[in-house]
Protein backbone atom coordinates (compact mmCIF):
# COMPACT_ATOMS: atom_id res chain seq x y z
CA UNK A 1 0.00 0.00 0.00
CA UNK A 2 2.94 2.71 0.83
CA UNK A 3 4.51 1.93 -2.20
CA UNK A 4 1.29 2.39 -4.45
CA UNK A 5 0.95 5.70 -2.60
CA UNK A 6 4.38 6.56 -2.99
CA UNK A 7 3.88 5.91 -7.15
CA UNK A 8 0.49 7.88 -6.99
CA UNK A 9 2.47 10.82 -5.52
CA UNK A 10 5.70 10.87 -8.28
CA UNK A 11 3.25 10.81 -11.02
CA UNK A 12 1.11 13.54 -9.71
CA UNK A 13 4.50 15.98 -9.23
CA UNK A 14 5.47 14.89 -12.95
CA UNK A 15 2.04 15.79 -14.55
CA UNK A 16 2.08 19.08 -12.34
CA UNK A 17 5.76 19.52 -13.35
CA UNK A 18 4.90 19.07 -17.18
CA UNK A 19 2.39 21.51 -16.99
CA UNK A 20 4.20 24.21 -15.79
CA UNK A 21 6.47 23.38 -18.65
CA UNK A 22 3.81 23.44 -21.40
CA UNK A 23 2.60 26.93 -19.90
CA UNK A 24 5.74 28.41 -19.58
CA UNK A 25 6.94 27.35 -23.51
CA UNK A 26 3.75 29.26 -24.44
CA UNK A 27 1.74 26.61 -25.38
CA UNK A 28 -0.44 27.35 -22.28
CA UNK A 29 -2.58 29.00 -23.02
CA UNK A 30 -4.51 32.06 -23.27
CA UNK A 31 -3.63 35.68 -22.29
CA UNK A 32 -5.25 36.98 -19.09
CA UNK A 33 -8.41 38.86 -19.98
CA UNK A 34 -8.94 42.68 -20.27
CA UNK A 35 -4.80 42.78 -21.59
CA UNK A 36 -3.24 45.24 -23.97
CA UNK A 37 -0.08 45.61 -25.42
CA UNK A 38 0.79 48.39 -26.86
CA UNK A 39 -2.92 49.58 -27.32
CA UNK A 40 -3.35 46.28 -29.08
CA UNK A 41 -6.14 43.75 -27.42
CA UNK A 42 -5.14 40.78 -27.30
CA UNK A 43 -6.67 39.69 -24.10
CA UNK A 44 -7.95 35.93 -24.57
CA UNK A 45 -6.01 35.01 -27.33
CA UNK A 46 -3.28 32.15 -27.31
CA UNK A 47 0.04 34.06 -26.43
CA UNK A 48 0.95 32.30 -30.00
CA UNK A 49 -1.71 34.13 -31.57
CA UNK A 50 -1.15 37.30 -29.24
CA UNK A 51 2.69 37.20 -30.04
CA UNK A 52 2.01 37.04 -33.91
CA UNK A 53 -0.59 39.88 -33.72
CA UNK A 54 1.44 42.49 -32.39
CA UNK A 55 4.68 41.23 -34.35
CA UNK A 56 2.15 42.57 -37.59
CA UNK A 57 1.13 45.39 -36.13
CA UNK A 58 4.35 46.57 -35.56
CA UNK A 59 5.48 45.63 -39.52
CA UNK A 60 3.18 47.38 -40.59
CA UNK A 61 3.67 50.48 -38.59
CA UNK A 62 7.22 50.57 -39.89
CA UNK A 63 6.43 50.19 -43.19
CA UNK A 64 5.23 53.81 -42.97
CA UNK A 65 8.33 54.92 -41.44
CA UNK A 66 11.28 56.55 -43.30
CA UNK A 67 14.84 57.07 -41.91
CA UNK A 68 16.70 60.20 -44.01
CA UNK A 69 20.39 60.67 -43.68
CA UNK A 70 20.83 64.12 -45.64
CA UNK A 71 24.77 65.34 -47.08
CA UNK A 72 25.76 67.90 -49.71
CA UNK A 73 22.12 68.22 -50.68
CA UNK A 74 21.57 64.54 -51.04
CA UNK A 75 18.98 62.47 -49.01
CA UNK A 76 19.93 58.55 -48.32
CA UNK A 77 16.34 56.83 -47.57
CA UNK A 78 16.01 53.59 -45.66
CA UNK A 79 12.89 51.64 -45.09
CA UNK A 80 11.85 48.42 -44.06
CA UNK A 81 13.35 45.82 -44.69
CA UNK A 82 16.52 47.92 -44.17
CA UNK A 83 15.22 49.02 -41.08
CA UNK A 84 14.41 46.16 -38.86
CA UNK A 85 13.12 46.18 -35.32
CA UNK A 86 13.75 44.30 -31.76
CA UNK A 87 10.78 43.44 -29.72
CA UNK A 88 9.92 41.65 -26.43
CA UNK A 89 6.39 41.23 -26.85
CA UNK A 90 6.36 37.80 -25.02
CA UNK A 91 8.15 38.44 -21.83
CA UNK A 92 5.27 41.39 -21.84
CA UNK A 93 2.53 39.08 -23.07
CA UNK A 94 3.82 36.52 -19.92
CA UNK A 95 3.95 39.02 -17.48
CA UNK A 96 1.16 40.92 -18.40
CA UNK A 97 -2.04 40.95 -15.82
CA UNK A 98 -5.87 40.35 -15.99
CA UNK A 99 -7.03 44.34 -16.94
CA UNK A 100 -3.64 45.05 -17.66
CA UNK A 101 -2.42 47.89 -20.46
CA UNK A 102 1.46 47.00 -21.30
CA UNK A 103 3.65 49.25 -22.90
CA UNK A 104 6.40 46.82 -24.36
CA UNK A 105 7.54 49.61 -27.63
CA UNK A 106 9.94 48.09 -30.39
CA UNK A 107 13.34 49.10 -30.47
CA UNK A 108 14.45 50.21 -34.63
CA UNK A 109 17.92 49.98 -36.09
CA UNK A 110 19.25 49.72 -39.58
CA UNK A 111 19.81 45.93 -40.79
CA UNK A 112 23.16 46.73 -41.94
CA UNK A 113 24.45 49.76 -40.63
CA UNK A 114 28.42 49.50 -40.92
CA UNK A 115 27.48 49.26 -44.77
CA UNK A 116 25.18 51.79 -44.73
CA UNK A 117 27.56 54.26 -42.85
CA UNK A 118 30.56 52.82 -45.27
CA UNK A 119 28.74 53.66 -48.32
CA UNK A 120 27.96 57.05 -47.01
CA UNK A 121 31.22 57.90 -46.55
CA UNK A 122 32.61 56.61 -49.65
CA UNK A 123 30.63 59.20 -51.47
CA UNK A 124 31.03 62.18 -49.01
CA UNK A 125 34.52 61.68 -48.18
CA UNK A 126 37.00 63.81 -49.60
CA UNK A 127 41.01 64.14 -49.67
CA UNK A 128 42.47 67.31 -48.97
CA UNK A 129 44.33 68.58 -52.66
CA UNK A 130 47.55 70.50 -52.17
CA UNK A 131 48.35 73.59 -53.47
CA UNK A 132 49.58 72.96 -57.10
CA UNK A 133 52.66 75.12 -57.46
CA UNK A 134 53.59 75.92 -61.48
CA UNK A 135 56.24 77.35 -62.47
CA UNK A 136 56.66 79.51 -65.53
CA UNK A 137 59.69 79.98 -67.97
CA UNK A 138 57.75 83.49 -68.55
CA UNK A 139 56.09 86.07 -66.62
CA UNK A 140 55.78 85.62 -63.06
CA UNK A 141 57.94 82.64 -61.87
CA UNK A 142 55.19 80.87 -60.10
CA UNK A 143 51.10 80.13 -60.26
CA UNK A 144 49.60 78.33 -57.71
CA UNK A 145 46.49 77.22 -57.95
CA UNK A 146 44.71 76.92 -54.27
CA UNK A 147 44.48 73.38 -52.72
CA UNK A 148 40.91 72.35 -51.24
CA UNK A 149 40.21 70.69 -47.62
CA UNK A 150 39.59 67.47 -47.09
CA UNK A 151 37.31 66.28 -44.96
CA UNK A 152 36.08 63.05 -42.95
CA UNK A 153 32.28 61.78 -41.52
CA UNK A 154 32.10 62.34 -38.00
CA UNK A 155 31.26 58.16 -37.72
CA UNK A 156 30.83 58.56 -34.06
CA UNK A 157 28.18 61.67 -34.35
CA UNK A 158 26.27 59.99 -37.06
CA UNK A 159 25.77 56.87 -35.19
CA UNK A 160 24.54 58.75 -32.45
CA UNK A 161 22.02 60.75 -34.25
CA UNK A 162 20.70 57.49 -36.22
CA UNK A 163 19.87 56.03 -33.25
CA UNK A 164 18.27 59.05 -32.44
CA UNK A 165 15.87 59.56 -34.77
CA UNK A 166 15.15 55.33 -35.04
CA UNK A 167 14.65 56.13 -31.28
CA UNK A 168 12.29 58.83 -31.89
CA UNK A 169 10.30 60.66 -34.27
CA UNK A 170 12.23 59.13 -37.37
CA UNK A 171 13.25 62.66 -37.99
CA UNK A 172 16.37 63.83 -41.12
CA UNK A 173 19.81 63.01 -39.63
CA UNK A 174 22.21 65.37 -41.01
CA UNK A 175 25.65 64.22 -41.98
CA UNK A 176 28.56 66.13 -40.12
CA UNK A 177 32.14 66.11 -41.24
CA UNK A 178 35.92 66.94 -39.75
CA UNK A 179 37.41 69.26 -42.09
CA UNK A 180 41.35 68.88 -42.50
CA UNK A 181 43.61 71.38 -44.44
CA UNK A 182 46.14 70.79 -46.88
CA UNK A 183 49.78 70.06 -45.40
CA UNK A 184 51.15 72.66 -47.57
CA UNK A 185 50.43 76.40 -47.08
CA UNK A 186 50.60 79.53 -48.19
CA UNK A 187 53.98 80.07 -46.12
CA UNK A 188 55.53 77.41 -47.28
CA UNK A 189 55.36 77.78 -50.94
CA UNK A 190 56.63 81.42 -50.71
CA UNK A 191 59.78 79.52 -48.44
CA UNK A 192 60.44 76.61 -51.29
CA UNK A 193 59.68 79.16 -54.49
CA UNK A 194 62.19 81.94 -52.61
CA UNK A 195 64.64 83.73 -55.17
CA UNK A 196 67.55 82.31 -53.39
CA UNK A 197 70.46 83.58 -55.80
CA UNK A 198 70.84 85.72 -59.68
CA UNK A 199 73.60 86.34 -61.43
CA UNK A 200 74.66 88.04 -64.38
CA UNK A 201 77.74 88.10 -66.69
CA UNK A 202 78.06 90.77 -69.73
CA UNK A 203 79.32 90.34 -73.26
CA UNK A 204 79.58 92.14 -76.56
CA UNK A 205 76.19 92.46 -78.62
CA UNK A 206 78.14 93.44 -81.46
CA UNK A 207 79.22 89.56 -82.22
CA UNK A 208 75.95 88.58 -83.12
CA UNK A 209 76.73 84.78 -83.67
CA UNK A 210 78.04 84.54 -80.07
CA UNK A 211 75.61 86.57 -78.47
CA UNK A 212 73.05 83.85 -80.81
CA UNK A 213 74.74 81.08 -79.09
CA UNK A 214 74.48 82.83 -75.77
CA UNK A 215 70.56 83.20 -75.80
CA UNK A 216 70.05 79.59 -77.39
CA UNK A 217 71.96 78.18 -74.56
CA UNK A 218 69.75 80.33 -71.88
CA UNK A 219 66.29 79.02 -73.78
CA UNK A 220 67.39 76.07 -73.60
CA UNK A 221 68.01 75.62 -69.84
CA UNK A 222 64.90 78.45 -69.21
CA UNK A 223 62.44 76.91 -67.17
CA UNK A 224 64.32 73.70 -66.10
CA UNK A 225 63.71 72.00 -62.24
CA UNK A 226 66.69 70.49 -60.42
CA UNK A 227 64.59 67.82 -58.40
CA UNK A 228 65.50 67.06 -54.52
CA UNK A 229 68.96 65.48 -54.47
CA UNK A 230 68.70 65.17 -58.56
CA UNK A 231 71.70 66.39 -60.19
CA UNK A 232 71.74 68.64 -63.45
CA UNK A 233 73.78 68.48 -66.66
CA UNK A 234 74.33 71.17 -68.37
CA UNK A 235 75.24 69.44 -71.89
CA UNK A 236 72.29 66.98 -70.86
CA UNK A 237 70.26 70.20 -71.11
CA UNK A 238 71.60 71.99 -73.96
CA UNK A 239 72.82 69.23 -75.94
CA UNK A 240 75.08 69.47 -78.75
CA UNK A 241 76.51 72.40 -79.97
CA UNK A 242 76.06 71.55 -84.13
CA UNK A 243 74.61 73.38 -86.63
CA UNK A 244 71.88 70.77 -86.60
CA UNK A 245 71.12 71.95 -82.76
CA UNK A 246 70.40 75.89 -84.00
CA UNK A 247 74.47 76.52 -83.20
CA UNK A 248 76.65 79.16 -85.17
CA UNK A 249 80.76 79.44 -85.51
CA UNK A 250 82.23 81.92 -83.38
CA UNK A 251 85.13 82.36 -80.94
CA UNK A 252 86.18 79.32 -78.83
CA UNK A 253 89.34 78.49 -76.69
CA UNK A 254 90.50 75.51 -78.31
CA UNK A 255 94.30 74.16 -77.85
CA UNK A 256 95.39 77.35 -75.71
CA UNK A 257 94.17 79.56 -78.31
CA UNK A 258 90.90 81.40 -79.67
CA UNK A 259 89.73 79.84 -82.33
CA UNK A 260 86.56 79.81 -84.49
CA UNK A 261 84.20 76.99 -83.66
CA UNK A 262 80.47 75.96 -83.30
CA UNK A 263 78.91 77.13 -80.28
CA UNK A 264 81.24 80.46 -79.01
CA UNK A 265 79.91 82.26 -76.36
CA UNK A 266 77.82 78.79 -74.53
CA UNK A 267 80.73 78.61 -71.91
CA UNK A 268 79.61 82.32 -70.63
CA UNK A 269 76.14 80.52 -70.42
CA UNK A 270 77.92 77.74 -67.70
CA UNK A 271 80.06 80.04 -66.55
CA UNK A 272 77.05 82.12 -65.35
CA UNK A 273 74.49 79.19 -64.06
CA UNK A 274 78.17 77.93 -62.06
CA UNK A 275 78.73 81.11 -60.52
CA UNK A 276 74.34 81.38 -59.93
CA UNK A 277 74.71 77.71 -58.23
CA UNK A 278 77.20 78.52 -56.10
CA UNK A 279 75.69 81.70 -54.75
CA UNK A 280 72.60 79.44 -53.63
CA UNK A 281 74.43 76.67 -51.63
CA UNK A 282 73.95 73.71 -54.61
CA UNK A 283 76.51 71.34 -54.81
CA UNK A 284 79.26 71.24 -58.12
CA UNK A 285 79.82 67.77 -59.17
CA UNK A 286 81.33 68.18 -62.39
CA UNK A 287 83.20 71.47 -63.25
CA UNK A 288 85.96 72.60 -65.75
CA UNK A 289 88.09 75.80 -66.25
CA UNK A 290 88.98 77.08 -69.25
CA UNK A 291 93.08 77.45 -70.40
CA UNK A 292 93.00 80.39 -71.08
CA UNK A 293 91.49 83.91 -68.82
CA UNK A 294 87.63 84.97 -69.68
CA UNK A 295 86.66 88.40 -69.20
CA UNK A 296 83.12 87.78 -68.12
CA UNK A 297 84.21 86.29 -65.04
CA UNK A 298 87.27 87.16 -62.57
CA UNK A 299 89.75 84.04 -61.96
CA UNK A 300 88.89 80.88 -60.56
CA UNK A 301 84.97 81.22 -61.41
CA UNK A 302 84.79 80.00 -65.12
CA UNK A 303 83.30 76.50 -65.90
CA UNK A 304 84.46 75.25 -69.63
CA UNK A 305 82.06 72.48 -71.40
CA UNK A 306 82.94 70.94 -74.33
CA UNK A 307 81.70 68.18 -76.13
CA UNK A 308 80.32 65.34 -74.28
CA UNK A 309 83.54 65.03 -71.66
CA UNK A 310 83.75 68.11 -70.48
CA UNK A 311 80.92 69.55 -68.44
CA UNK A 312 78.91 71.34 -65.53
CA UNK A 313 77.17 69.05 -63.38
CA UNK A 314 75.16 70.72 -60.50
CA UNK A 315 73.58 68.68 -57.92
CA UNK A 316 70.62 69.97 -55.72
CA UNK A 317 70.93 68.85 -52.19
CA UNK A 318 67.65 70.62 -50.76
CA UNK A 319 64.72 68.26 -50.09
CA UNK A 320 62.34 70.87 -52.25
CA UNK A 321 63.24 71.69 -55.81
CA UNK A 322 65.39 74.32 -57.84
CA UNK A 323 64.01 76.31 -60.09
CA UNK A 324 66.04 77.71 -63.42
CA UNK A 325 65.40 81.03 -65.03
CA UNK A 326 67.37 81.99 -67.66
CA UNK A 327 67.19 84.85 -70.10
CA UNK A 328 69.79 87.01 -72.08
CA UNK A 329 69.67 90.31 -73.43
CA UNK A 330 71.51 91.99 -76.09
CA UNK A 331 74.43 92.17 -74.24
CA UNK A 332 74.06 90.38 -71.19
CA UNK A 333 72.93 86.92 -69.84
CA UNK A 334 71.06 85.62 -65.95
CA UNK A 335 70.39 83.02 -64.12
CA UNK A 336 68.12 83.23 -61.48
CA UNK A 337 67.45 80.54 -58.99
CA UNK A 338 64.14 79.43 -56.98
CA UNK A 339 63.70 77.16 -54.17
CA UNK A 340 64.42 76.71 -50.40
CA UNK A 341 66.94 78.94 -49.05
CA UNK A 342 69.73 76.88 -47.03
CA UNK A 343 69.86 79.94 -44.26
CA UNK A 344 73.20 81.23 -45.52
CA UNK A 345 74.70 83.76 -47.57
CA UNK A 346 77.23 83.29 -50.05
CA UNK A 347 79.94 85.51 -51.82
CA UNK A 348 83.39 84.75 -53.45
CA UNK A 349 87.03 86.07 -53.03
CA UNK A 350 89.13 85.09 -56.11
CA UNK A 351 92.51 86.43 -55.89
CA UNK A 352 95.28 86.41 -58.32
CA UNK A 353 98.66 84.74 -56.58
CA UNK A 354 100.87 84.90 -59.93
CA UNK A 355 100.75 86.56 -63.54
CA UNK A 356 102.30 84.77 -66.33
CA UNK A 357 103.85 87.15 -68.73
CA UNK A 358 102.60 86.41 -72.40
CA UNK A 359 105.63 84.56 -74.61
CA UNK A 360 107.30 87.02 -77.61
CA UNK A 361 104.91 87.95 -80.00
CA UNK A 362 105.43 85.59 -83.16
CA UNK A 363 105.17 86.76 -86.68
CA UNK A 364 103.83 85.34 -90.06
CA UNK A 365 103.37 86.32 -93.13
CA UNK A 366 100.38 87.36 -95.13
CA UNK A 367 98.70 89.82 -97.81
CA UNK A 368 98.77 92.76 -95.41
CA UNK A 369 100.41 93.54 -91.84
CA UNK A 370 97.77 92.65 -89.06
CA UNK A 371 97.68 91.44 -85.69
CA UNK A 372 95.88 88.43 -85.92
CA UNK A 373 95.67 88.11 -81.96
CA UNK A 374 96.57 89.95 -79.35
CA UNK A 375 99.02 88.84 -76.58
CA UNK A 376 97.12 87.40 -73.18
CA UNK A 377 99.14 86.98 -69.98
CA UNK A 378 97.75 84.03 -68.01
CA UNK A 379 97.61 83.91 -64.24
CA UNK A 380 97.53 81.30 -61.08
CA UNK A 381 94.77 81.94 -58.67
CA UNK A 382 92.21 80.53 -56.30
CA UNK A 383 88.19 81.48 -54.83
CA UNK A 384 87.30 80.89 -52.04
CA UNK A 385 83.43 81.01 -51.43
CA UNK A 386 82.45 83.24 -47.82
CA UNK A 387 79.61 81.62 -46.43
CA UNK A 388 77.54 83.42 -43.92
CA UNK A 389 75.10 82.81 -41.28
CA UNK A 390 74.18 84.58 -37.62
CA UNK A 391 76.72 86.91 -37.59
CA UNK A 392 79.46 83.89 -38.44
CA UNK A 393 81.47 83.45 -41.16
CA UNK A 394 83.23 80.62 -42.79
CA UNK A 395 85.52 80.64 -45.84
CA UNK A 396 85.76 77.71 -47.92
CA UNK A 397 88.35 77.13 -50.62
CA UNK A 398 86.76 75.91 -53.71
CA UNK A 399 89.78 75.99 -56.44
CA UNK A 400 93.13 76.61 -57.42
CA UNK A 401 93.72 76.85 -61.79
CA UNK A 402 96.66 77.98 -63.56
CA UNK A 403 96.28 79.88 -67.27
CA UNK A 404 97.88 79.34 -69.84
CA UNK A 405 99.62 83.15 -71.23
CA UNK A 406 99.15 83.46 -75.17
CA UNK A 407 101.83 85.35 -77.09
CA UNK A 408 100.50 87.62 -79.49
CA UNK A 409 100.65 86.48 -83.36
CA UNK A 410 101.56 89.23 -85.82
CA UNK A 411 101.04 89.35 -90.05
CA UNK A 412 103.34 90.92 -92.03
CA UNK A 413 103.17 91.58 -96.03
CA UNK A 414 105.57 89.50 -98.08
CA UNK A 415 108.42 90.97 -99.35
CA UNK A 416 111.75 92.13 -98.56
CA UNK A 417 113.19 90.99 -95.20
CA UNK A 418 110.58 88.48 -95.03
CA UNK A 419 113.48 85.75 -94.54
CA UNK A 420 114.57 87.11 -91.58
CA UNK A 421 110.57 87.84 -90.22
CA UNK A 422 109.92 84.09 -91.15
CA UNK A 423 112.94 83.23 -88.41
CA UNK A 424 111.74 85.82 -86.38
CA UNK A 425 108.47 83.97 -86.23
CA UNK A 426 110.25 80.70 -85.96
CA UNK A 427 111.62 82.15 -82.79
CA UNK A 428 108.42 83.06 -81.56
CA UNK A 429 106.36 79.83 -82.07
CA UNK A 430 109.27 77.69 -79.80
CA UNK A 431 109.05 80.28 -76.90
CA UNK A 432 105.36 80.32 -76.59
CA UNK A 433 105.03 76.41 -76.57
CA UNK A 434 107.58 76.58 -73.97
Amino acid sequence: MKIFKKTVCTVTALVLAAGAFIFSCGFALWVPRGVSVNGVGVGGMTYRAAYALLRLKAEEELKGKRLEICADGRTYDFIFPEIIYEERFMSALRGAKRGESVISPPTYRLADEDMAIARICALCERRSEEPKVIFNATGAPFTVEAGRDGRTVDVKKLRADIARSLGGTFGKVYVSFNYFSPQLTEEQIARDTALISSFTTRFDGSAEDRAHNIALAAEKLNGRVIAAGEVLSFNGAVGARTAANGFKIAKIISGGRFVDGYGGGVCQVSTTLYNAALLAGLEIVEYHPHSLLVSYVPPSRDAMVSGDYFDLRIKNPSPVPVYIRASASSDSVTFKLYGRSDGFSYAFSSEVSAVIPSPEPVTVEGDEDRVISYAKEGAESVCYLIKKKDGKEEKILLRKDKYLSVAEIRQVKRGDGGQDKQKDSRRGEIQGAA
